[in-house]
């Protein structure tokens, strides 16, 4: 997508998505046949409902068919949340990682897998967990040091006493995909 309609359309649909209280993560248009996909991702700091893409896409629709945004090819738009696998590149998406376990390639080169327990405007807290019956430590890593970040995925992570063992909307995954049951019997 060249960079100007890019632009045209950031400034044409960022206004529909701040009005919900949502932010513009991206937007995309690539290629599909004979047709283009308009991908629209959007974020808050307490998720999207489906409901919440549903109304913002019939919204975008509407003023995407009042413009010449997309000119006169066919286009399918989608409006999305991001994927549990998306890199965390600014401040509020380690925000919204809090409690996470994280996988972040730093700019010296080394590799940290850690989970995030604060998050200011300079950087992170994070624990990292022990090894061979050690306990966590803490550590301290500015934005700048991070070349590049991924929330890890948990399968059944045991619940910490802040949370009382409450569901927080949030899927707990395990790396290698086995209930608790396969688990015992491994």
């Amino acid at each position: 997508m060249s960079t100007t309609q890019s632009e045209r359309l950031r400034g044409l649909l960022e206004p529909l998505v701040v009005a919900r209280d949502l932010d513009l993560e991206e937007i995309e248009v690539t290629p599909a046949g004979k047709r283009r996909v308009l991908r629209i991702v959007v974020d808050s700091d307490d998720g999207v409902q489906l409901d919440e893409c549903a109304a913002l896409s019939r919204e975008v629709s509407q003023v995407l068919d009042d413009s010449d945004a997309m000119g006169g090819a066919p286009y399918t738009l989608e409006v999305t949340s991001p994927g549990a696998d998306r890199p965390l590149t600014e401040p509020r998406h380690y925000r919204r990682a809090v409690d996470r376990l994280v996988k972040a390639r730093l700019k010296d080169g080394g590799e940290l897998v850690a989970r995030i327990t604060a998050v200011d405007d300079e950087g992170l807290d994070l624990e990292v967990p022990g090894v061979k019956g050690r306990k966590p430590t803490t550590r301290r890593v500015a934005f700048d040091e991070i070349d590049r970040a991924r929330v890890e995925i948990e399968f059944n992570r045991k619940q910490d006493k802040k949370n009382d063992g409450k569901d927080d909307g949030r899927l707990d995954e395990r790396r290698d995909g086995r209930s608790d049951e396969s688990q015992e019997e491994a």
